[in-house]
C-alpha cells in the first residue's frame, strides 16, 4: 500500500511491500541489549497480551516470542504480513493487514502495545484514542526504534550519501541520538514514565549491510526496479572499496514508556 506525508520525504510515495522479501531476509537486526532493554521494563513477558502495530515482518513477536507473552501483530502491508506469517509458522502469533488507524480489537484487549519504527507514520490524533480503549487499566504504550548514526560512523555515512544520490528527498538522513519525540494529544490519557537513549554496535557483512541499506524507505520502498539496480551495484562496489568482509555499524536505540492514565474515555 503506497503511503504519502507531506512531512516524509518531502511526500514522495512509498510501499513497504515493495521490499518484504529483503526486509524478511535483512532487517532483523536489532540485537539482543535491545530487546533486554524491553524486558527489564517488565513488558512483553509472560502473562501479558501484546499488540504489536506496525509490525513489518513480525521482528519484534518472533524475537520476544521466547519471553512467554501473547503477541498479535498488524501492518498496513499484506506482504510483510505474507512474510511475518511465513517467518512465524512455529509460532502462535495473530498477524492482521490493518493500518494503526484501522485497529478495532475490544476494549481493555491488551496488556502492552508496542510500535517498533513506525511511531512517525501514524495518525496520532487517531490513533491514540484507540490505543487508550484497547489497553487494560495500568495498560502501557512501549515505542521503539533503532538508527545509524551517519555522523559518527563513516560507512553509514558513506551508504547514507549514496542513499541522497539516487532519492535527494528522502528525509532519513542524518540521524542523531535522541529522546522519541511523543505527540502533546497523548498527554491527554497518557503519561510518561521511562525513557532511555543507548548506543548499539551492530554487526555487518557486505552482503547483509547493502542488503539493510537498500530495504530502506530512501530505495527499496519507494525507488523504481532500475533505480534500485543501479543504486545496488554501486553500493556494492562502495562496499568493497571502504569496508572489510566484517564491520560493526554505530547505532542508538531509544525506548519510550507511556503509562494509560486511570480515566475513561
Amino acid at each position: 500500500m503506497r503511503i504519502m506525508n507531506q512531512n516524509i520525504d518531502s511526500g514522495k510515495p512509498f510501499d513497504w511491500g515493495k521490499t518484504s522479501s529483503d526486509y524478511a531476509k535483512y532487517r532483523d537486526i536489532y540485537p539482543k541489549e535491545f530487546y533486554q532493554k524491553i524486558v527489564d521494563r517488565k513488558l512483553c513477558i509472560d502473562g501479558q497480551s501484546v499488540l504489536d502495530v506496525g509490525t513489518g515482518t513480525g521482528v519484534l513477536p518472533r524475537n520476544m516470542y521466547q519471553y512467554g507473552a501473547k503477541w498479535t501483530g498488524t501492518d498496513i502491508s499484506e506482504n510483510q504480513i505474507k512474510q511475518a506469517r511465513i517467518l512465524s509458522k512455529s509460532m502462535d502469533i495473530d498477524y492482521y493487514a490493518l493500518a494503526a488507524e484501522d485497529i478495532k480489537f475490544p476494549n481493555h484487549s491488551f496488556d502492552v502495545i508496542t510500535a517498533c519504527q513506525c511511531f512517525l507514520y501514524f495518525n496520532h490524533e487517531t490513533v491514540m484514542p484507540e490505543f487508550y480503549r484497547m489497553l487494560k487499566p495500568e495498560g502501557r504504550i512501549l515505542i521503539l526504534y533503532m538508527a545509524w548514526l551517519p555522523l559518527e560512523d563513516k560507512i553509514a555515512e558513506a551508504s547514507e550519501k549514496l542513499i541522497l544520490k539516487y532519492n535527494p528527498n528522502w528525509s532519513g538522513a542524518g540521524e542523531k541520538m535522541r529522546q522519541i519525540n511523543i505527540p502533546a494529544c497523548y498527554r491527554e490519557k497518557f503519561e510518561l514514565v521511562f525513557h532511555e537513549e543507548f548506543t548499539l554496535n551492530v554487526p555487518f557483512t557486505r552482503e547483509s549491510w547493502n542488503g539493510r541499506m537498500k530495504a530502506c524507505r530512501g530505495i527499496g520502498a519507494s525507488l523504481s526496479e532500475k533505480e534500485i539496480l543501479l543504486w545496488e551495484k554501486e553500493h556494492k562496489k562502495l562496499l568493497e572499496d571502504i569496508t572489510p568482509d566484517e564491520f560493526h555499524i554505530l547505532h542508538y536505540g531509544a525506548v519510550a514508556e507511556l503509562k494509560k492514565q486511570q480515566h475513561e474515555l
